[in-house]
């Protein structure tokens, strides 16, 4: 038996999304205690791979990066440009 597609886009969703956040939270702890920090790569990788929503969300809540523009406009443009491409995907392939 296999998983139907849709819950496994699901599924992914939901751990890259609890991913990004834990992410998200430790690079702020990180920040608090001097120590080293996630690279901000990482982070937006994270965001490209599906865990913008989620972490955006996060650094506004906990106010981490919400000064730097790469985020703060960065996370949602990369969430637009992943929804246009999920739209033209499914118009055009399904």
């Amino acid at each position: 038996m296999t998983m139907p597609w849709g819950l496994l886009l699901i599924l992914y969703w939901i751990l890259i999304s609890f991913l990004s956040v834990i992410v998200t939270v430790s690079d702020k702890r990180r920040a608090k205690k001097h120590r080293r920090r996630v690279p901000e790569s990482a982070l937006l990788w994270l965001a490209a791979l599906g865990g913008g929503p989620a972490m955006y969300a996060a650094m506004r809540i906990i106010r981490h990066k919400t000064l730097h523009k790469k985020f703060m406009v960065g996370i949602p443009v990369i969430v637009l440009l992943e929804l246009l491409a999920a739209f033209l995907l499914c118009r055009f392939l399904l």
